[in-house]
């Protein structure tokens, strides 16, 4: 997440833990987006409640009264944590708000055991703002009102994914934070994953994998990462033949198109 303190995330994400077990996971959820979205608007805010060279039980006593009674007290106490934490610049306070924002949705979706549907719709609605261009550019449009791209979201989504599905799809889209929407859905689509930790695996084929053949590539996925996999497919008749699949920044390709550039690379070398 763009540079994030591992320790400072870790002390913060631990109260946030600390907290999240007792309140509304999907309220929870929208508060801390808006308290992000808050702090990338109020340039001002960010800068003194990120400042390491005040005090933090100082920053934290003007959180608190900054958010008192407009938010819950899981949302105050974990902002808390927030500003009393170091980062490394400014923005990263508002990034890891959002970060837990979307962990809080993931937890609500694991709770009514619907984190797979989320994983799967997440990817699904990348496909489609991908082969649609039309699409892509209504709901990257800054200029068009937010209420307009909310309605345009819910008429397109609505009852057809999961709650914490539209919510985090709708942060993203109303407040892409420097983000393209494609590089936004993958983000979020690894945290949800991490709610598991599990690991996600992208595989373009050419036909559609059976139930069967995906059952043995995630299980020999998971042998050879020693962890669980949510294998994401996507069919691509570009590829030809064969399969190939993206974990992180590593790729196994067994394609026939794969193949062809690997013998144009040695012949070529």
């Amino acid at each position: 997440m763009r540079g994030l303190s591992r320790t400072s995330l870790a002390e913060v994400e631990e109260r946030f833990n600390a907290v999240a077990g007792s309140a509304d996971l999907g309220t929870l959820s929208d508060e801390l987006f808006a308290v992000a979205d808050l702090l990338d608007r109020e340039h001002g805010l960010r800068r003194a409640l990120s400042d390491q060279a005040r005090p933090a039980e100082q920053k934290a006593r003007a959180a608190r009264a900054l958010l008192g009674g407009k938010v819950s007290e899981a949302a105050i106490a974990t902002t808390e944590a927030a500003v009393s934490a170091r980062w490394s610049r400014a923005g990263d306070l508002a990034d890891v708000l959002e970060r837990l924002g979307v962990i809080a949705a993931a937890a609500e979706a694991e709770s009514q055991s619907r984190l797979d549907d989320v994983e799967d719709e997440l990817f699904r609605f990348g496909r489609i703002v991908a082969a649609n261009p039309e699409l892509r550019r209504a709901l990257a449009d800054a200029a068009a009102p937010e209420p307009g791209r909310r309605q345009l979201l819910s008429d397109l989504l609505g009852d057809k994914v999961a709650p914490t599905t539209l919510r985090l799809i709708t942060q993203l889209v109303v407040h892409p934070r420097g983000r393209s929407l494609e590089t936004g859905l993958e983000e979020v689509g690894q945290l949800v994953a991490q709610q598991r930790q599990r690991l996600v695996a992208v595989v373009r084929s050419a036909v559609e994998l059976s139930e069967e053949q995906k059952r043995r590539l995630t299980a020999w996925l998971r042998t050879s990462y020693g962890r669980d996999v949510h294998l994401n497919v996507e069919v691509d008749k570009r590829v030809l033949g064969g399969f190939s699949v993206r974990i992180g920044d590593e790729i196994i390709d067994t394609t026939i198109v794969g193949r062809i550039e690997e013998v144009r690379r040695r012949l070529a070398g």
